[in-house]
């Protein structure tokens, strides 16, 4: 099981940040989309390590699929087949509020939407005319001006951000992987995940084991047992704010927590972030991600997930790249982790 960690947005500490997580033997950085974007970390990334980079999620919609398969097609050849395109879809109000970009049913657009660029890049790879025609996207055109120069390496994986067992069926579809939302807890995984990954399998006639999972969850740990509430609070907080978003009350239903996502999403409106916080318990806490020292959760990550998932996202260094004072701790961890 590979251990990934994130890498923040493009800084001057990028290269060191990259570096130190290469040395402490995590074998992936992965790239977000919050304040920043996400394939320019990547590009660094894959410069100057030897790991796997991907992006973590890039927002899709806002973003042609001919747009994403450029880029996609560049980092892959500059890296040597070293990176992974990771989207997700965001929730209405960013779309249609943030990106000025129109909502539909996420699922079957995300599915055209991983088949467009899929399509771009075959015909890329092969010279095959390029014939896509669907509801969202249209792809008709490609002449040799516009062709990238030829890849000797595979094309890139993609892997789809998913809570539900819609976006789970469209990842064992059409996808070579699903990165759970942290909102999925290991019975969640086991009992909706993994099932409907399996459905959206069978329909392309392939096996679940094509499709990865990649955990990307809640972890809080802590040496002492301040330091662990400390931690357990600040996993508090992060809940709250993905509890309070009514596309995830299914999971919180799933445990029984569907009225904490009603009190939860009163609040945010009204500004109260203290209030949210306190509405999340440690049980809540527990039972969403791995709490304890860090050789517990280690211990754990490994014989809870190492089954199920090809990696594991452990954010263990706070200051990655410039606090080397938990290194020894930290690589030890990691070496638990893989096993």
């Amino acid at each position: 099981m590979r251990v990934e960690t994130y890498i923040p947005g493009l800084s001057k500490n990028t290269v060191d940040i990259v570096k130190h997580a290469e040395a402490l033997g995590y074998d992936a950085l992965v790239s977000g989309e919050l304040n920043n974007e996400p394939f320019l970390p990547v590009l660094m990334g894959l410069e100057h390590s030897q790991m796997i980079v991907r992006t973590g999620l890039a927002i899709a919609f806002p973003r042609s699929p001919m747009t994403v398969a450029n880029m996609g097609w560049d980092l892959q050849s500059f890296g040597d087949g070293r990176f992974q395109l990771g989207l997700g879809t965001q929730v209405k109000g960013h779309n249609e509020r943030r990106f000025s970009v129109p909502w539909s049913p996420p699922a079957p657009r995300m599915r055209e939407y991983i088949l467009a660029v899929k399509a771009i890049w075959n015909t890329w790879k092969t010279g095959e005319k390029l014939d896509f025609q669907g509801e969202h996207y249209t792809h008709t055109l490609m002449t040799p001006m516009f062709t990238p120069p030829p890849m000797e390496c595979d094309l890139p994986p993609i892997y789809v951000s998913g809570l539900g067992p819609g976006m789970a069926r469209v990842a064992g579809e059409v996808a070579d992987g699903l990165l759970l939302h942290p909102m999925c807890s290991p019975q969640y995984i086991h009992e909706v995940i993994i099932p409907a990954v399996a459905e959206g399998a069978k329909k392309s006639g392939r096996s679940p084991d094509e499709c990865e999972l990649l955990w990307g969850g809640f972890i809080a740990t802590g040496e002492t047992e301040e330091d662990l509430q400390a931690a357990k609070r600040a996993i508090a907080a992060r809940i709250s704010f993905y509890a309070s978003t009514r596309t995830y009350r299914p999971a919180l239903e799933f445990h029984g927590w569907e009225d904490i996502n009603e009190a939860l999403h009163k609040l945010s409106i009204e500004g109260k972030w203290e209030e949210m916080f306190a509405l999340v318990t440690d049980e809540m806490v527990d039972t969403l991600g791995f709490t304890g020292t860090g050789k517990e959760v280690a211990h754990a990550l490994k014989d809870n997930l190492g089954p199920i998932c090809s990696a594991v996202m452990w954010n263990e260094v706070e200051h990655l790249g410039v606090d080397h004072s938990k290194d020894e701790h930290v690589a030890g961890l990691i070496e638990i982790v893989k096993g």
